[in-house]
């Protein structure tokens, strides 16, 4: 990966280490979703490869906030990989990592989190080059307690848990000296974003953001 690319991103989580998980479809309301969660002092986010406009939402984002870091999440393939990277992503999420995937994501030249379920797994990414490892899906797989343990034999592996997270549950995360970010959709108001009410989008990741100042 790029220096530069690699400073932005973990430079942007160090500034708010809560990750928006986004699934979104409607490439009008991506670029407004962007400006709220900026102004609301949320610096990166994540939009699911889960629908068919996803891709065309990232670029959209990326364009309205140049400055806000979006990863491409649920990456499973190869060929997402390069649509993510070609809509302009700033970093890569997958929920699992293949065989066939693995050689394309240590090829990427972008900040990749792959993910992992167990210790094992976690092990095997670190020793094909990946410090950081997305932890899912965290709360099914015994949360804070689980993190806590495997960074007691492997300190030098750090955690981005997604998966069952929520804002009560997101300051005992960021505690570990393990966790480097948390991720999930606490924080993204939902109901706002149908109403487009973006005022109340901004209000509620601000208030999620806070809460863990």
């Amino acid at each position: 990966m790029t220096n530069a690319k690699h400073d932005m991103v973990f430079d942007a989580l160090k500034s708010c280490p809560i990750v928006p998980v986004i699934t979104i479809d409607n490439v009008d309301d991506a670029a407004k979703l962007a400006t709220a969660f900026w102004d609301a002092g949320i610096s990166t986010a994540e939009i699911t490869l889960r629908t068919p406009n996803a891709l065309a939402c990232i670029t959209a984002m990326k364009k309205s906030v140049p400055a806000l870091c979006l990863g491409a999440g649920t990456i499973l393939s190869a060929d997402d990989l390069d649509h993510a990277i070609a809509a302009g992503s700033d970093f890569i999420v997958t929920p699992a990592v293949s065989s066939t995937l693995l050689p394309a994501l240590k090829s990427c030249t972008l900040p990749v989190f792959p993910g992992a379920a167990t210790p094992s797994e976690a092990l095997e990414l670190y020793d094909q080059g990946f410090e950081h490892v997305k932890f899912f899906p965290a709360e099914a797989n015994g949360g804070v307690k689980a993190l806590k343990s495997i960074g007691s034999p492997m300190p030098h592996i750090k955690f981005m848990p997604t998966g069952g997270i929520n804002g009560d549950s997101a300051p005992s995360y960021l505690a570990l000296p393990n966790v480097v970010a948390v991720g999930g959709s606490w924080m993204v108001d939902k109901a706002a974003i149908a109403e487009q009410n973006w005022e109340q989008v901004e209000k509620t990741a601000a208030q999620a953001r806070k809460a863990i100042s």
